[in-house]
Order: C-alpha cells, then structure tokens, then sequence
C-alpha cells in the first residue's frame, strides 16, 4: 500500500468529480451543489486528505495561520504558564498545523479590551480561530464576523464547537465519592465567567440533589490559591467534610495543600476528585483522582475542522470526560464507576 500522502487529484478520484470541483469545495468557493459538496468532504474525510496550506502561502502572499484566543481570567502576563489548561490546546494544535506548513499566533485578552481586540483579530484571520475560553456573548460577536471560528468552551448555539462533557463529568465525579462512602461531599466551582464553571456546577447540583445529599460548595479562580482559599473557607464552615470535588486540578492541588495543613489526610480522612488531568494532577501529593477531558484531541478536531474549511454554524462534536483514578479517594476492592452523564440533555460545550 502506497504511504504518500492523498492528493486533491486523490480526493476527486474517490468522490468521482473533477479536481476543479474537488478544489472549489475544499476551498469553500461557489460553483459546486450540495450533493457534490457532500462526496467531497466524505472523500476528504475517507482519505484523510489535508490541503498543502504552505503551497497557499506562497501562491497568495498571505502567512497562513491559525489564531488561538484566550479571555482569561488568569493574572496578567501569567495565563499561559500558570494554567495547564492552555499548554494543552496548544499541544494538540500545533502538529497539526506544523503538518501542513501553517502558522499559530495567540491572543490572551483581557475583559476589559476584549471586543474590541476581537473585531481586529477577525479582520485579520486566514485559516480561522480557535476560541480556547471566550465568553459566549464575545464568541457570537466574533463569528458574525468571522465564519471560520470553532471554540472550546461553552458558547452561543451558532457558533461550532468541540464539546466537552462538563455536566456528565462532573455529576460522575459525585456519583463516585458517594460510591465510595461519603456523605458529607463539597465542591470547589470555578469562577461565575467561566461557563465550563457553570457546567461543573451543573453537574454537581445534579448528583447531590438526586443522591439526597446537601449542597456544600464555595467558588474561587481557576488557580492553586483559589484552591486553597476556598477549602480553607470550606474547613472553617463545614468541618466534617469527607470529600471534595474540585472543578479543576489546579484548583484541587491548592485544596489538598489547605486540607493538609488543617490536619487532615488525603484520601483517609477527606477524598477529592479534581476536573482536566492536566499535569497538576499528576505532581499533585497524593496524585489526584481526577476526570479527564482529552483537551489536546479537542483541540486537533478543531484546527482539523478549520482546515477542512467548512465550518458550519451550529456545529458540535461531544468528547465525554473519563475517570481516571488515583491516591487521592479510596480505592475500592471492585472496578470503579466509569464517567456516566447524567440523564437528560448533555453538555453543549
């Protein structure tokens, strides 16, 4: 079997059209039906067929890139290296784009500036954004000017997106701690802006309300001392706490530090679950339980899709969180729950 890789010559072979057809579908031009547009993409799609971006390039004068858009909350000049969250995204992006000669270019914005640095930068796109945590209102303001945006996050109906179960991961992450004997289970959410947060949130409320238990939770940034801070305060309202769900590791590395100074042991005395199976999880003492999101695979959907370049409005692919257990709950003699949503819709992120 030949390894070289598929050619646009390829793809019109196996959707039985011209390669003049062939090249106004993939490069989202008029002069194609519906019906031809649909065997295109499903022999794309067969083939694995990615466009030669660097041949582009050089034929329009144009840098062939992919903008990555952050609106954080982080502290400023910081979101990138004290979030593992955004090391991620960019770590399924780039062999992705490094595939066919393409460039990345990020964009942290603040709150503040946001809409208006979001209009410059969807005057500029080529191959598309990615939105890794906008907002949904500045997400919509965004793809009425710019078609090819896929976000990560939770966000308005119209604009694609990879979604991730925020909702069913975090309701699963309850249902194991009340699996495992606890009775007295707090969360630690995130921050109200966040709409993963909001999830989470979801999700927690879900499981405790069907399960009889009481609602017990604070809120904080998606940082270590957020972490901290809020377990403390948990400690001081609710010392008979006997686990706790965290909406992120990071988050969850601060609360084990907290418990831990207050006396407590992990996971003898109180369990915690944290959110992402980022690296923090995994440095954390003890390692955390934790539910993973595959970020990096979510990531390479969505440049994958922009390439493709045939972004539909709307469009949305669900990546399920899985339990990944370590030190930092019990462990029990039989195989342990695996991540289940919730009954009812799931998550739109």
């Amino acid at each position: 079997m030949s390894r070289s890789k598929p050619t646009i010559e390829d793809v019109a072979r196996v959707a039985g059209v011209s390669r003049a057809t062939a090249s106004r579908v993939i490069n989202n031009a008029p002069g194609a039906s519906g019906p031809l547009r649909v065997r295109v993409h499903e022999a794309v799609a067969k083939l694995g067929y990615l466009p030669n971006e660097a041949a582009r390039a050089l034929a329009s004068g144009r840098p062939r890139a992919v903008d990555v858009i952050a609106v954080t909350c982080n502290p400023p000049g910081g979101w990138l290296g004290s979030n593992p969250y955004y090391s991620r995204v960019l770590a399924g992006m780039m062999p992705m784009l490094e595939s066919v000669g393409a460039q990345l270019r990020v964009h942290a914005l603040s709150h503040e500036s946001a809409a208006e640095a979001l209009d410059e930068i969807a005057a500029g796109v080529t191959l598309g954004a990615v939105l890794s945590d906008v907002p949904p209102a500045l997400a919509a303001r965004f793809h009425r000017q710019c078609r090819r945006v896929v976000s990560l996050v939770p966000t308005a109906a119209t604009v694609p997106a990879m979604v991730a179960d925020n909702i069913g991961g975090a309701y699963a992450a309850i249902m194991q701690l009340h699996r495992l004997g606890c009775r007295r289970i707090a969360a630690i959410h995130g921050p109200v802006v966040s709409t993963c947060a909001a999830d989470r949130r979801i999700g927690h409320l879900r499981a405790v309300q069907q399960l009889g238990l009481p609602e017990i939770s604070a809120s904080a940034a998606f940082t270590r001392e957020g972490g901290y801070d809020a377990a403390q305060r948990l400690l001081e309202d609710h010392p008979d706490i006997d686990a706790v769900f965290v909406a992120c590791d990071l988050m969850a590395a601060g609360a084990v530090q907290a418990l831990t100074v207050n006396g407590r042991r992990v996971p003898e005395d109180v369990s915690v679950i944290g959110f992402d199976d980022s690296v923090a999880a995994i440095c954390t003492n003890p390692p955390l339980t934790t539910m993973r999101l595959p970020v990096e695979e979510m990531a390479a959907a969505a440049v994958r899709l922009l390439l493709l370049g045939d972004v539909v409005s709307g469009h949305r692919k669900l990546f399920p969180a899985e339990l990944v257990l370590r030190d930092s709950t019990v462990r029990l003699p039989k195989p342990a729950l695996t991540s289940q949503p919730p009954t009812g819709s799931p998550c739109p992120w």
